[in-house]
């Protein structure tokens, strides 16, 4: 993973309540500031979540899947850059890579995974096309696209 694969990269400082007792970030942590990120991310794209989003297509998004892995450790005022990019596409499905840095040190790799859905019945819908253009638009790297099938497709 290369800090330059990342359009998006938010900086936040490491505040007080976010150190466990060993003095580092508390793992559970890396969490939230990977849904910054995220929040970022949707600001950055131009479709404000929820606003932007759900009340202008009708569908939400659902977390199915989060992933960290920690490579090293940031405490207390550190700075830190949270990068996050959208990798994979599907129908429904939408897979983010995110990455935290200190300065040159990468200290943590995250997935995380979102189903677009109808907020009442909970079942998969697909991404509007808008919402899939303002992706590719803003990412540097493409991300994988593919069909209800699992075919890929690059842009």
């Amino acid at each position: 993973m290369k800090r330059e694969d990342f359009t998006l990269a938010h900086r936040l400082r490491v505040r007080w309540a976010e150190v466990d007792r060993q003095d580092v970030v508390f793992n559970g942590h890396y969490f939230l500031y990977f849904d910054v990120a995220i929040a970022e991310y949707w600001r950055a794209i131009g479709v404000p979540y929820p606003d932007g989003y759900v009340d202008a297509y009708g569908t939400d998004i659902f977390a199915v899947k989060a992933l960290a892995e920690y490579h090293g450790s940031a405490a207390y005022d550190d700075w830190l850059d949270i990068c996050c990019r959208a990798a994979r596409i599907g129908r429904s499905s939408i897979q983010f890579i995110l990455g935290v840095w200190k300065g040159a040190e990468h200290i943590t790799s995250g997935q995380l995974i979102y189903v677009n859905a109808d907020p009442k019945t909970r079942k998969s819908a697909p991404w509007p096309e808008a919402f899939k253009q303002a992706v590719l638009r803003y990412e540097r790297t493409a991300p994988v696209l593919a069909d209800a099938q699992g075919a890929v497709a690059r842009h």
